[in-house]
């Protein structure tokens, strides 16, 4: 009996002694920084407080957390030990109890492990029946000759404000939509964000390679034909989309509230108020007012980060929905 279940009886001295040897390390950890003591006139001098003579005199300072030095002596030693640390032995500790978890089940059930992924969707399609929806739409062959590469212009479009999305969420951070902390905020990422120059490079040339794939995939399709009949609503989603991607670069320009920013967006803002008959409603509209100011700035960055963004996202899904239904139209 018991060799024919040593395998389970070996993993689990295994976990046994996993678990053991994680409570020494994080319990040997936690004793070595109790016993270290924090800084105090150090702390003292970083708050602008000056030191007593006679430190005798003084109660007692309260023992303070360690983990903390680098937020009360401004140290940056040893910032990525605790996050290597749990990474690596949660993972392990993670591991080891889905190994046992799997091994017990196998064991009950006499029968193959079934991944965690595929009983989540027999869950839900038990209860929603989205399995053959899904796999209508998903299941579609995929000719030739549309896997030439002037037909996945839209998908780098995607791919692009995908890119788009995920950066100005991190630059979200950290950004300060004002006039006085604006161009300061922007600072700060470059130079003392941990990657935030490259985040926000990254956010600057995708915004420019979104732009050039939304207009190269609409010359494609304007050159092709295929705006014409069925598909005239993904065109006019399609020429929704490029206006949207082109008010992302225009909002987004003034956000660093330079010299450049300020004066780019003032000729912009005089051209929209250039149109004929809805001009002055058009400039007001955008600049809140007759002249840029901080309302300017709050303004473009809701349309920014807020409005354009669910136009857009809503956009998207009409146009995939519709691409998915009628198709790619054949070449000419």
């Amino acid at each position: 009996m018991i060799l024919r279940y040593r395998r389970e009886i070996l993993l689990g001295l295994v976990t046994v002694v996993a678990v053991g040897v994680l409570l020494l390390l994080f319990t040997h950890g936690g004793q070595v920084a109790a016993s270290a003591e924090p800084n105090f006139e150090l702390a003292r001098a970083a708050a602008g407080v000056q030191s007593v003579a006679n430190p005798d005199t003084m109660a007692p300072e309260a023992k303070q957390d360690p983990c903390l030095h680098c937020h009360i002596a401004g140290e940056e030693k040893g910032l990525w030990t605790p996050l290597i640390r749990w990474l690596v032995f949660g993972t392990a500790g993670i591991a080891a109890v889905f190994g046992m978890v799997q091994s017990v089940s196998m064991w009950q059930t006499r029968a193959p492990w079934k991944p965690l992924i595929s009983r989540a969707g027999t869950w839900i399609d038990e209860r929603y029946e989205v399995a053959k929806p899904l796999e209508k739409m998903l299941s579609k062959p995929v000719p030739d000759w549309q896997r030439r590469w002037w037909y996945c212009l839209g998908g780098l479009t995607a791919f692009f404000f995908a890119v788009q999305a995920l950066t100005g969420i991190m630059l979200a951070f950290y950004y300060q939509p004002t006039p006085d902390a604006a161009y300061a905020s922007i600072q700060f990422i470059e130079t003392e964000v941990r990657f935030g120059a490259a985040i926000r490079i990254i956010h600057h040339w995708s915004a420019n390679g979104m732009i050039l794939m939304a207009t190269a995939h609409m010359l494609r399709v304007f050159i092709m034909g295929a705006y014409k009949k069925p598909r005239e609503l993904n065109w006019v989603s399609g020429v929704t989309l490029l206006i949207m991607t082109l008010a992302f670069g225009l909002t987004g320009y003034l956000l660093p509230w330079d010299q450049r920013a300020y004066w780019a967006t003032t000729v912009a803002t005089e051209i929209a108020g250039a149109m004929p008959a809805i001009g002055n409603l058009a400039l007001i509209f955008l600049r809140v007012g007759w002249n840029i100011t901080a309302l300017t700035l709050s303004r473009f960055y809701a349309l920014h980060v807020l409005v354009i963004p669910i136009i857009t996202v809503t956009f998207m899904g009409l146009h995939f929905m519709m691409v998915r239904k009628q198709g790619i139209m054949k070449p000419l």
